[in-house]
């Protein structure tokens, strides 16, 4: 690839005034050859190939960082799905693993190890559903682990034992943990995708080679910077100005991601370019929104600036990048977001409008805290609902969502960091329980049968 001048002071703009960052290099991880029978030896193994594998992620990360001028804010492993791997010991329980994995990261410095992970959109496993009951204490027992759950598809429909246990697991996981963090540990989804360099979602999924490398890159602020001077523009204008923008954010992705790959000669997986936002001012998705012409994130026509956002982000990288991939477009997690965050406290942008977002975003309710008291089925309901979104519309949606023992609405928490601070959000009045406890799979819909 090459650049020229105009190109690189371009970049250094964008990482001294608008906070541009690559967010994450990930190195996705085959596990298959750890397996024994013997919980002791896979964990033991695990730790090895973890250790071995991406001992110089993080020095190799810092290296570009320094040469290009661009932080590389997080360095990441993601394993394949742990019930996978775990099923031949017949273990009651998966904490040591997750300790395990915990262990490895820590020891080689990285921020977070995703694929504590079950995939059960069409049925639950004896091993599935053992990291599913091991997830509270794995989650408060741990601090950078990552677990997903994956329990619908276009093509399965949606398994609402699955649902329902996970409603349960995250009530049981948030009393388990200070204010309910474990659960912003934990990802819920439909539409899974195997090569997810973003957490908490992360997983290495079949199909993938023994080793990949993955980069996610994100610019909120850099967009928002190039849609400051729109006033007179029309919507197919704001749409070319995005899409430039999120090449530029793309070349920069794939620069650093191809020469990483080479240098720890792991093949480049793909780039996915994801407008991450972080809780700093100047980094928001929802002002970006509202640089179009909204007064405030999540009034009218929301969705709609929402839909046009991600569309030429994903035009914009596919122009730059011949391998973009995981899940690409923008994220709305709101105590990640500076603009959602002010827009939930002033009451305008609410649980049934995300919802309505998450239909043409790149995911789904990202951590979205809720009153501490809200029930297993209430929580049930509110995956099944986001899931029947990507069912139906043959996307990936995910449910992150904290209820926070001992808060109501009106309140808020904090849990540092990149995951910022969240307003509690209200939850319908209502139960759904009778609807969750029915279980079986909602079948899948007649566009599953593409063949």
């Amino acid at each position: 690839m090459s650049f020229q001048s105009a190109e690189i002071l371009e970049t250094v703009k964008m990482v001294s005034d608008q906070h541009f960052d690559v967010r994450t290099l990930t190195i996705g991880m085959d596990l298959h050859d750890c397996i024994s029978s013997d919980i002791k030896t896979l964990n033991q193994k695990i730790y090895d190939k973890i250790t071995r594998t991406a001992e110089h992620l993080v020095p190799t990360a810092q290296d570009l960082s320094a040469k290009y001028g661009v932080p590389i804010v997080n360095q990441r492993i993601s394993v394949t799905p742990i019930a996978q791997i775990a099923a031949a010991t017949g273990a009651g329980s998966y904490v040591s693993i997750a300790q395990t994995l915990d262990k490895a990261a820590k020891a080689i410095g990285i921020s977070f190890i995703g694929g504590f992970a079950t995939l059960a959109q069409k049925g639950l496993t004896p091993s599935g559903r053992v990291l599913i009951e091991s997830l509270p204490e794995a989650m408060a027992e741990t601090d950078i682990v990552c677990a997903s759950v994956n329990i619908g598809s276009t093509r399965a429909g949606i398994n609402m034992d699955a649902v329902k246990l996970m409603g349960e697991t995250l009530k049981r996981t948030a009393e388990r943990t200070p204010e309910g963090f474990g659960c912003a540990k934990i990802v819920v989804f439909c539409n899974a995708v195997n090569d997810n360099p973003f957490m908490a979602g992360a997983f290495h999924g079949a199909g993938e080679g023994a080793a990949m490398l993955n980069v996610g890159v994100s610019g909120p602020g850099v967009v928002q910077a190039a849609l400051a001077d729109c006033a007179g523009a029309d919507l197919g204008e704001i749409a070319e100005i995005v899409k430039k923008t999120a090449f530029k954010i793309t070349r920069v992705g794939e620069l650093i991601g191809r020469e990483a790959a080479k240098r720890l000669n792991i093949p480049f997986g793909i780039l996915d370019l994801s407008l991450a936002p972080t809780p700093a001012v100047g980094d928001s998705v929802a002002r970006i929104l509202e640089a179009m012409g909204l007064t405030v994130c999540g009034t009218h026509g929301t969705t709609a600036a929402l839909a046009l956002l991600n569309d030429a982000v994903k035009k914009g990288g596919m122009m730059a990048s011949g391998a973009v991939g995981g899940l690409s477009g923008a994220f709305i997690p709101i105590s990640e977001d500076e603009g959602m965050i002010a827009a939930a406290q002033q009451g305008v942008l609410t649980l049934d409008k995300l919802e309505a977002m998450t239909a043409v975003c790149s995911v789904g309710l990202d951590m979205i805290a809720v009153p501490g008291h809200t029930s297993a089925a209430t929580l049930a309901g509110i995956i099944a609902d986001e899931a029947a979104i990507g069912m139906i519309n043959g996307k990936t949606t995910a449910v992150r969502i904290i209820p926070v023992t001992g808060k109501d609405v009106g309140e808020s928490v904090s849990f540092g960091g990149l995951l910022g601070y969240a307003p509690i959000m209200p939850v319908k009045h209502g139960s759904c329980e009778v609807f969750v406890n029915r279980g079986g799979r909602i079948p899948a819909p007649v566009q599953a049968l593409k063949n």
